[in-house]
């Protein structure tokens, strides 16, 4: 019987965007063996209701639990933790660790006090849900900030458009939009746009402080494992990677983080799961 903190960590997001948080999860707990699940099927969330998002998560989340038999669970997609965070957190209490990318963001920037004033780029639904606004408002109620919904971002990347002349003119058309002038800092409310990271800072020649979730969270992540003393303790099994619809972009992209060993099995979720 595989002792509960040999076993894995479950990881999902609906397509690439998450593993660049797997990739830094990987690098700082290079013992843990995750499984990754791509909702490749139902990308992008961004433009899904807030409740088939719920829906979509928890089916994953069961998968993750059930049948892989996860020890954590990390929602390595800002959509689905703002749509879903809460409801998996009640459900799994006192069960497992459930690890969104929202809390530790907000953490970090309002940990910063050099920021003067915030932008916030993100999915339609990560944006109309409101969770950055109101945390934000809440726990440092003197920072100005602007939130942006980005609706291109996610999907572009997802069909391989970064760092080319396409991405950098759509880029050029969201920063240069009036609600992001003036800011000193932005977060990138997307686990997909560490990917284009670069292109933003080369936008900015630097002058504007970039927050992406990928290190943030695999820190958060690691300082709860250790609390619950869930950290493996030698090398685990293999990462395993799962798609509920196979792409050519996905494999493509698990291979830029994870080099080796890279073999992408396709599990379709049902209710109920």
């Amino acid at each position: 019987m595989t002792l509960p903190h040999q076993q894995p960590i479950g990881i999902f997001d609906s397509g690439i965007g998450g593993l660049t948080v797997a990739a830094a999860i990987n690098r700082l707990l290079p013992l843990e063996s995750l499984v990754y699940f791509g909702d490749t099927a139902h990308l992008p969330y961004g433009d899904k209701s807030k409740e088939l998002i719920a829906d979509f998560s928890l089916q994953i989340t069961r998968f993750l639990l059930e049948q892989k038999k996860c020890k954590a669970i990390v929602i390595a997609c800002n959509t689905a933790s703002a749509a879903a965070y809460e409801p998996l957190r009640d459900q799994y209490k006192g069960v497992i660790p459930v690890i969104n990318v929202i809390d530790p963001m907000i953490e970090a920037v309002i940990a910063d006090p050099e920021i003067q004033r915030l932008g916030i780029i993100a999915t339609k639904t990560t944006v109309s849900s409101g969770v950055y606004q109101e945390k934000l408002t809440r726990r440092k109620p003197d920072l100005p900030f602007s939130a942006m919904a980005t609706p291109l971002l996610a999907s572009m990347i997802e069909e391989g458009f970064y760092d080319n002349s396409i991405s950098q003119e759509v880029l050029k058309t969201y920063l240069s939009d009036p609600q992001l002038q003036g800011i000193d800092a932005l977060v990138l409310a997307c686990t997909h746009y560490p990917l284009i990271k670069k292109e933003i800072d080369q936008y900015y020649q630097g002058t504007v402080k970039l927050f992406d979730s990928a290190e943030v969270v695999a820190q958060k992540l690691a300082a709860i494992l250790a609390k619950e003393q869930l950290l493996a303790q030698e090398a685990s099994a293999a990462n395993a990677f799962y798609v509920s619809d196979y792409t050519q972009a996905f494999e493509e992209a698990t291979r830029i983080f994870f080099k080796s060993g890279v073999k992408l099995q396709k599990m379709t979720l049902q209710k109920g799961q």
